[in-house]
């Protein structure tokens, strides 16, 4: 996974073209295999070096998760047609900051709605809340060149993953 510090993490993403190409289906498929690979819920094209605005979640069973809730959805030039006024301070991890290993809370809405393109060149709607919400919108921040780094308030609230595995279920 591509990490901070790379020029693309921090770069507007170009939108795709031609969301049926072998080219975006390969990019589907890479994207799919580096999110398991990784243990992560989301990923983002420019986190695995790819200029498209596409990524795909996976709300699953992972070392810091305990259960699966949500099947792989692909996102497609997404747009955010609604997010809520109430919003939530919840730790953030990211693939692009694994190798320092940081989480750090972000405030972010409750709820969102999005449009976007599937792996079948069709066009959804997503009403999604909790986890689910908080992931799209964090892709959401990849697809436009930030990181939720940008996002965190005080500096001081950063943990390592160690620190972060001890109270995270407290």
């Amino acid at each position: 996974v591509t990490q901070i510090g790379n020029k693309l993490i921090h770069t507007k993403l170009k939108a795709v073209k031609d969301v049926q190409s072998p080219k975006t289906k390969k990019i589907i498929k890479d994207l799919t295999v580096a999110m398991r690979h990784h243990d992560l819920i989301g990923i983002a094209a420019n986190q695995i070096g790819i200029n498209a605005r596409v990524f795909v979640t996976e709300i699953r069973k992972t070392k810091i998760r305990r259960k699966k809730d949500d099947p792989v959805r692909v996102f497609i030039n997404p747009g955010i047609i609604w997010q809520s006024k109430k919003k939530v301070w919840i730790y953030e991890g990211c693939g692009s900051v694994a190798e320092a290993g940081l989480f750090a809370p972000v405030k972010r809405s409750q709820k969102v709605t999005v449009k976007a393109y599937n792996e079948y060149g069709e066009v959804f709607t997503v009403k999604a809340e909790g986890l689910l919400a908080r992931v799209i919108l964090h892709e959401i921040g990849h697809l436009n060149g930030q990181t939720f780094l940008e996002e965190v308030a005080d500096p001081r609230t950063y943990m390592s993953r160690n620190e972060y595995m001890k109270v995270k279920d407290k």
